[in-house]
């Protein structure tokens, strides 16, 4: 893990990871650099999309639901109304759309970051607290294909950090 003072030095630096090849790495900042993304080589989430097909079941799964129930299982002719009405179906069915899409969303992202993990091997760098407050740093993971400790320590100094740690796992 290298160490940066200003966020323009940790993109270059970036920039530079993903373009010797490796691929499992991560920056750390105390506020949200829009650049790294791109820097990082990371490609856009497939969240929007699994948030999208949650609201689509639940439309479904809604209005299935109600056709089951008025149409099919309990039919009942309340005062000549028809079995399948559809405007009074709408509320129970736009409420079943936004809930499975939010629980989609929250659970997604859970799934997608790796979530709940209380515990990170960069803890156990004790500067790695100042990644809160005013420093910037940029890590190559062990498990990348590429990782060979001398080069990815020698690669890592030659990016002119203002240090290089070990993180321990």
């Amino acid at each position: 893990m290298a160490e940066f003072d200003t966020p323009t030095e940790l993109v270059e630096a970036a920039r530079q990871v993903r373009d010797a090849g490796y691929k499992k790495t991560d920056a750390f900042s105390p506020f949200p650099i829009h650049e790294m993304d791109e820097a990082l080589g990371i490609k856009r989430s497939i969240l929007p999309f699994m948030v999208l097909a949650g609201g689509v079941a639940g439309l479904i799964g809604g209005l299935a639901l109600q056709i089951w129930v008025h149409a099919i299982e309990y039919p009942m002719n309340i005062g000549g109304r028809p079995y399948i009405s559809l405007p009074s179906f709408v509320p129970p069915a736009y409420e079943m759309t936004i809930l499975l899409a939010a629980f989609t969303a929250v659970f997604g992202m859970l799934a997608l970051n790796g979530l709940p993990q209380p515990y990170h091997p960069v803890f156990n760098v004790p500067r790695f607290a100042l990644a809160t407050r005013e420093k910037f740093f940029l890590l190559i993971e062990a498990k990348d294909p590429l990782y060979n400790y001398d080069e990815a320590r020698s690669f890592m100094e030659s990016l002119n950090p203002q240090e290089v740690f070990d993180v321990e796992e």
